[in-house]
């Protein structure tokens, strides 16, 4: 029986917020409406999961200057938050506590066409990250710290592109798409009311399917090498001073790991 549920959330990924100017950056004159937008969706999946059976929620704001309205998060939920955060090495137990993990908010990797506010990490920072040869962008970065820990990511929403980015990672995951991306700063999204309706109904639809034929936690075979290129030398420049750090050309820096929990969150 699923009980634990830890939620990733981002803000990229909601239903109405489409730039990152007005509405992802924190003097974006929308700023605090998209906040809100993404506390509802949140609060959609709680409200789901506590009539689920869910008895508890541990909701990560992982938006980097945060996305979460504290005051309006639904009571049944914790809320993990703070910036700078905290080591990983003591977010790992945290995490490894769950039996499952969803993602709310979310957006397709550096470079996807028609993924509406696409980026990996650092949307004004991150040309791509590469792992073992391979693109991956924040759903591949989180589903592969959980599985290494033993968590499942069971289901996700967020625009069509993420949507498609989870299925090619997990098999058999749960998605809602609340909105089509056109372009990087231009989307089609449901109304917001339709969007946390969707959300509701998803997140339902993926424990019940984990309960009856549990997903396993993502993992991929070792040993890793983590590949970052940057659109700016000086970005460059700070991540190769960092312990480890191989420097593959002016704007690429490359790290190397036989454990994915050292590596994907460098």
């Amino acid at each position: 029986m699923t009980k634990k549920v830890f939620v990733l959330t981002d803000l990229e990924g909601v239903a109405g917020v489409a730039s990152f100017r007005d509405q992802t950056f924190p003097d974006g004159k929308y700023y605090e409406a998209a906040k809100r937008l993404l506390t509802a969706e949140v609060n959609a999946a709680v409200a789901a999961m506590v009539a689920a059976g869910v008895e508890d929620v541990l909701v990560f704001d992982a938006h980097g200057p945060g996305g979460i309205v504290f005051e309006e998060l639904d009571p049944a939920a914790q809320l993990l938050h703070g910036r700078p955060l905290a080591p990983w090495e003591r977010i790992q137990p945290v995490v490894a506590e769950y039996d499952a993990a969803i993602i709310i908010g979310q957006h397709a990797m550096a470079g996807v066409t028609t993924g509406n506010l696409n980026h990996t990490q650092n949307s004004r920072a991150v040309d791509y990250y590469r792992l073992n040869g391979r693109p991956i962008g924040e759903t591949a970065q989180f589903a592969l710290f959980a599985g290494a820990l033993g968590v499942p990511v069971i289901f996700l929403s967020g625009d069509e592109a993420a949507c498609r980015e989870a299925e090619e990672l997990v098999a058999g995951i749960v998605t809602v798409a609340v909105k089509r991306g056109l372009g990087r700063e231009s989307a089609i999204s449901l109304s917001a009311a339709e969007a946390r309706r969707r959300i509701g109904e998803g997140v339902e639809r993926a424990l019940a399917r984990h309960r009856a034929e549990p997903l396993p936690p993502l993992r991929w075979p070792g040993p890793y090498e983590l590949e970052m290129r940057f659109f700016a030398t000086t970005d460059a420049d700070a991540r190769a001073a960092q312990p480890g750090a191989e420097r593959v050309d002016g704007q690429t820096v490359r790290f190397r790991s036989d454990s994915i929990l050292d590596l994907i969150y460098r």
